[in-house]
């Protein structure tokens, strides 16, 4: 299952790490900025890899959720790094991550997937059951997360008040464990694919010495990330801020480094025509990214002291709206073709226009 890459990728990110902390790399310096990127979205894959390791051993609930704890805190240290590094400036960075993560998968993702399988199965069929419940937990956390705090008067939009902050983000975690427990357990056959359906499927073999190798790097890989995004934070703020674009696109950068090795795993998935395993990816990646995320960064925000804001903006809560009402659409039916791949494309593509240009 290991390779030579997914071991020495991480420890070669890690030694990265060190000297830029150490003074001895300036990530100013173009070449060398190239090189920590690359081994920064190289390291999210093996971290990712790792963690699918660990949970193909020890079975589901907990195998998800290592997953998705693994995801996390990639994002979340991208997230409080900058927030850290510009506390007066990037107080609403995890918003705009959690809301380009949700624009990303319920347009973008969703939609290449749903146009892939099209084109080469014609049409596809799926368990409405398991999308429109992950679709209706979604919909919950985006609306308690991301546009609740606009109208809430204990303090004035777009922030919570601390208790409702500690409020919400505990029915956040509540709510995501409840879907993992659906998922895994209490109704696991409406998230299998058709023709697997009632069948767990053979067990993978893995080797405890491959557990132990995964568990370690999985630990070296998480602490490359954090560190090298640490480095990279002001960086990115800087990139953003001389080309123009608005800062909350730093959003649309982490989300999209978060989401890409899922992205990819969906659209194989789509391709070899298992469209409700591409699903499955696709909504469990930014179930994870708002129920995980949002706590924990608010945990930090309270801890640190660090303002928080939550409440989306107009013509952001529109587009939201539109993506879960698309997709509700789509998802009620069972079965997929081009033309609803087409339809969240062309939400997708308005929402990276409205990013750039607000």
């Amino acid at each position: 299952m290991n390779s030579w890459r997914v071991i020495a990728l991480p420890v070669a990110a890690a030694a990265v790490a060190v000297l830029e902390h150490a003074e001895l790399l300036n990530l100013h310096s173009l070449p060398v900025l190239i090189v920590a990127v690359a081994f920064l979205i190289g390291t999210v894959f093996c971290a990712v890899h790792h963690a699918e390791v660990i949970a193909l051993k020890i079975g589901e609930p907990l195998g998800s959720l290592v997953l998705a704890v693994a995801v996390t805190v990639i994002e979340v240290s991208l997230v409080i790094s900058i927030m850290m590094a510009t506390p007066e400036t990037s107080s609403e960075v995890a918003r705009d991550t959690v809301f380009a993560a949700m624009m990303i998968v319920l347009t973008g993702i969703v939609g290449v997937c749903l146009l892939t399988g099209g084109l080469r199965h014609r049409e596809q069929a799926f368990h409405a059951q398991g999308a429109m419940g992950a679709l209706s937990v979604l919909a919950t956390l985006a609306t308690l997360a991301l546009i609740l705090p606009n109208y809430t008067v204990a303090v004035h939009g777009p922030y919570y008040s601390q208790g409702q902050l500690i409020a919400v983000s505990a029915i956040s975690l509540a709510l995501y464990f409840l879907f993992l427990f659906v998922q895994s357990f209490r109704h696991r056959e409406y998230f299998l694919d058709a023709a697997v359906a009632g069948d767990v499927g053979s067990a993978v073999t893995i080797t405890p010495a491959t557990v132990l190798t995964s568990i370690v790097m999985l630990l070296v890989s998480l602490t490359a990330v954090v560190l090298i995004a640490e480095g990279l934070s002001p960086v990115l703020d800087d990139a953003i801020e001389s080309s123009g674009l608005p800062s909350s696109f730093v959003g649309v950068v982490i989300a999209a480094v978060i989401l890409l090795p899922e992205s990819i795993a969906a659209f194989r998935a789509a391709r070899e025509n298992r469209i409700q395993q591409s699903l499955n990816l696709a909504f469990g990646s930014v179930l994870a990214s708002i129920g995980l995320t949002i706590p924990a960064v608010a945990m930090a925000s309270v801890l640190l002291d660090i303002p928080l804001g939550l409440g989306l903006e107009a013509e952001h809560t529109l587009l939201l709206v539109l993506a879960l009402f698309t997709t509700m659409l789509t998802m009620v039916t069972g079965r997929s073709n081009i033309l609803q791949g087409g339809v969240h494309l062309v939400i997708f593509v308005a929402f990276l226009v409205i990013a750039a240009i607000p």
